[in-house]
């Protein structure tokens, strides 16, 4: 019997096998990874597992996958269910700017401490907004949105084997043999001829948009290993000459804790596809598509944190406009400084990031004090932050968009369609939880714990998040 985290585990296990040989270069990214994983830990072990074990940190990957309707995206619901991953969190990447993204999504992660120490594997999963008028007109999404109704993405076996792993909570060696073989070939890039036409009449509004509604399958996008030091990792992929995108997302590297999430990749890579012309012929051909992308990731931060980031980042924004990648970091980090607490005591305190409290079987003499800051000044309790589980819009979109070879294009004088987290649970037909929800969920249980060990079931929490 295969438990739902062996399921989960194993098919991480085969999605990389699978990707790795379709995507080399993905392997390459791999193997660097592992090996600055190993010159961190050996040079600060502490400071390599403070979030997180290196074993996990090390089998730790996610994936991005895209599909084009609701029907669809409720049916990769299912196959992740089967795996203990539910959807967290909603993002909107189609932005303001004129990149071209018409599309929403969400991530599918485990949600509990427990599971997330098993295997914390996640697929960031997008969904096309066909009804978007700024990018298709009446016409062109009755085209797409019957194109989409014609194909299946997930065959009746995949769906019901998941179904009873869901209910049953796994499934036996066998039927967990064909499921993993099942949902792993669903993801495989197709050798079925592109209709040409389609395909770049698609891409000259969205690149994404082909990807999605230019083909009759789905594809892994990428899959992304976990880094403990991405700066790092870019220069030696850099010297291994592979190209990477022209920055590292999110938060810069500067000498206080790392929050949130940092993220880069290496361009998307030409690949062999067969194409069929309108006369019928099928010739070769290329297309750039899937990249393989690498994350750091830092403390999760509260909705005040949250909402400082947003605003340093506006900052920067203004502060670097026109500048390049070199003079826009320097600006971050010059941000930084300026705003955001350079200990994560401080962080606690201010109540900008969640953290995980655990007794320490020691504290000052006498009584222990009454409150949770005293707590921990005095030695009796242990704040430990907690890892950011979760995605960046803002960062997923720049990842996407690098790895484009042109911005598409889009009529801003027309409205965008709505579209929201309660939409995306009307359409999964599953609680989409928030993130700071299950970050408060975690750091309270921890909290109750380590109170009721010291025998102290009613005190003062003060202003923890």
């Amino acid at each position: 019997m295969l438990t739902t985290h062996d399921l989960r585990a194993a098919f991480a296990r085969s999605l990389s096998a699978m990707y790795g040989s379709e995507v080399p270069a993905y392997t390459t990214l791999v193997e660097v990874s592992t090996a600055v994983n190993a010159d961190v830990l050996a040079a600060d072990p502490a400071r390599a597992e403070r979030l997180g074990r290196i074993d996990r940190v090390t089998a730790e990957r996610h994936g991005a996958i895209r599909v084009g309707t609701a029907a669809e995206l409720r049916a990769v619901a299912q196959v992740f269910a089967a795996l203990g991953m539910e959807p967290v969190g909603f993002y909107d990447l189609r932005g303001t700017e004129s990149t071209s993204l018409p599309i929403v999504s969400t991530a599918f992660r485990p949600t509990t401490r427990e599971a997330l120490a098993i295997n914390p594997f996640r697929v960031f999963t997008s969904v096309l907004v066909t009804d978007d008028r700024r990018y298709f007109d009446e016409e062109l999404q009755a085209e797409l949105d019957a194109f989409l109704a014609r194909r299946a993405l997930f065959p009746p076996e995949l769906l019901t084997l998941a179904e009873r792993a869901e209910a049953e909570g796994g499934l036996d060696d066998d039927a967990a043999t064909r499921f993993l073989a099942l949902a792993t070939a669903c993801f495989e890039l197709s050798p079925e001829p592109v209709d040409r036409a389609w395909y770049e009449r698609l891409a000259r509004i969205s690149g994404v948009a082909a990807d999605i509604g230019g083909v009759t399958t789905t594809h892994i996008n990428h899959l992304t290993p976990r880094v403990l030091d991405i700066d790092d990792l870019y220069r030696r992929m850099t010297e291994r000459g592979i190209t990477m995108i022209d920055e590292i997302q999110g938060p810069p590297r500067w000498e206080g804790p790392d929050v949130l999430l940092r993220q880069t990749s290496f361009k998307a890579l030409a690949e062999r596809r067969r194409f069929r012309e309108a006369d019928g012929s099928v010739v070769d051909g290329h297309l750039s598509v899937r990249f393989g992308e690498v994350e750091q990731r830092g403390i999760a931060l509260t909705p005040v944190g949250r909402d400082l980031y947003d605003r340093m980042i506006v900052e920067v924004d203004q502060r670097a406009a026109g500048q390049d990648a070199g003079a826009r970091d320097a600006v971050k980090k010059a941000v930084w400084r300026e705003h955001l607490p350079n200990t994560e005591r401080e962080l606690r305190e201010r109540g900008l990031a969640f953290f995980e409290y655990s007794p320490t079987g020691a504290g000052a003499p006498g009584e222990p004090p009454r409150d949770v800051a005293a707590l921990v000044a005095g030695g009796w309790l242990e704040a430990t932050p907690i890892v950011y589980e979760d995605f960046l819009p803002r960062s997923a979109a720049g990842i996407f968009a690098s790895n484009l070879s042109d911005a598409g294009s889009r009529d801003t004088s027309r409205e965008g369609s709505a579209r929201d987290e309660h939409w995306m649970a009307e359409q999964i037909g599953r609680t989409v939880h928030d993130p700071h929800e299950l970050y408060r969920s975690q750091s309270r249980a921890s909290l109750d714990a380590a109170l009721d060990a010291l025998g102290l079931s009613r005190i003062e929490t003060g202003d923890l998040p």
